[in-house]
């Protein structure tokens, strides 16, 4: 264990126990949706959105439940959180049918976006000073770990025993968090308060709205066919759903690696130029996924590659939105952070919705064009923005 590791609150931990479970929550559909298409009677296409659906509830919960919870103080808030989110995963898990689960993902989703807006900011606060962005990492490293361990394990569980199964290991999660949290966190005073209207027009500046341009469109490049990853594995890689779900192990350490190279390689030559690599490279292994799908030796490696820049991209688009932030609504940082969340998840919802499209119309095969199409896009309003940040720039200097 690092120094700085040692130094961190143990609070900051228990805040990760959670954000694994979220981790969890928020994928483990994408595991075992051939069993709840098929015990539930619905169309795959339609199953798929309970991905999308889950992201758009979240997008759209996120940054209203953070204006509203902005006075309280914040261990009510988040044990208050934790609460809602394991209400949603018992509902889920007792579900009959496709309306019932919907309502406890949808329930989920609006704990999980405002679970983590505010949560990062905690751990923020109580990191020892310099380290604030280590807490946030340590945090954030249990939604990462989630796709190592826990999709896989819970994709396992759910397609040999009953998709319900990962639920109720998400909800006993859930318990350990809340005591965890418990335990461990201080008490703490709600930030000092901020106008809504001063925190709501980060919504409406140009600058803040590109960035979420990107963040959709980055982010979501990858989930039109990454929602189908299963099926796709099964029905046109041939392999066995035991074995698909055992490569979801694959993909999913690639994404932590993805995530710690990924802020590194930022960090390294700025996030505007890093941006720009990774989407052109992540473009470029899509289209060769989309090749060679029916080969299962070429696949294997291909996931890694996609795995490692799908989630790659995060740092960056999480680095670009803060900077964005304190450099257009210095005020808002934290609404405009909220944002980003939501953007991610916009992202998940317009991958979801390409890929069902594609699957509703029998072209499965056709979902990685979408990422193709949607990373090559995001490079646009990358490019206005450096140019909106260049003009700022030189417009200051001239005053």
């Amino acid at each position: 264990m690092s120094h700085v590791q040692q130094r961190l609150h143990p609070s900051v931990w228990a805040l990760a126990v959670t954000a694994f479970a979220i981790g969890v929550a928020e994928f483990i559909v994408v595991g075992v949706l051939p069993t709840i298409s098929e015990e539930l009677q619905v169309p795959l296409s339609r199953a798929g959105s309970l991905v999308g659906l889950y992201a758009l509830a979240l997008a759209v919960g996120t940054p209203l439940m953070v204006l509203l919870l902005a006075r309280f103080p914040r261990k009510p808030v988040l044990l208050g959180l934790i609460a809602v989110f394991l209400l949603g995963n018992l509902l889920s898990a007792l579900s009959t049918d496709y309306a019932s689960l919907l309502m406890g993902r949808v329930v989920t989703a609006v704990a999980h976006g405002s679970f983590f807006a505010i949560g990062a900011t905690v751990a923020a606060r109580l990191a020892p000073k310099g380290q604030e962005s280590s807490a946030i990492a340590v945090m954030f490293a249990g939604l990462t770990l989630a796709m190592v361990i826990g999709v896989p394990l819970g994709s396992f569980l759910g397609n040999g025993f009953g998709w319900r199964l990962p639920f109720y290991a998400v909800a006993a999660l859930a318990v350990a968090g809340f005591i965890a949290t418990l335990i461990r966190l201080p008490s703490l005073a709600a930030p000092a308060s901020v106008k809504p209207a001063a925190q709501l027009a980060a919504a409406a500046n140009p600058a803040i709205l590109t960035m979420m341009a990107i963040t959709v469109l980055g982010f979501g490049a990858s989930f039109a066919a990454f929602t189908f990853i299963t099926p796709i594995l099964t029905d046109i890689t041939g392999f066995s759903s035991s074995v698909a779900s055992m490569l979801l192990v694959v993909f999913g350490g690639a994404t932590l690696v993805g995530n710690l190279l990924g802020g590194r390689f930022a960090s390294a030559i700025g996030w505007q130029a890093a941006l720009r690599w990774l989407l052109v490279a992540l473009a470029v292994v899509l289209v060769v996924v989309a090749l060679l799908l029916p080969y299962q030796g070429a696949m294997v490696i291909l996931l890694f590659a996609w795995g490692g820049l799908a989630f790659g991209i995060s740092p960056a688009v999480q680095g670009g939105m803060l900077a964005t932030a304190q450099r257009f609504t210095p005020k808002a940082v934290d609404f405009a952070s909220a944002l980003n969340i939501s953007a991610f998840n916009l992202g998940i919802t317009l991958g979801e919705v390409s890929g069902s499209a594609l699957v509703e119309h029998g072209h499965m095969a056709l979902t990685p064009w979408a990422g193709v199409a949607a990373a090559i896009i995001a490079q646009l309003p990358l490019a206005w923005l450096a140019r909106h940040e260049r003009r700022s720039t030189f417009s200051i200097a001239m005053n």
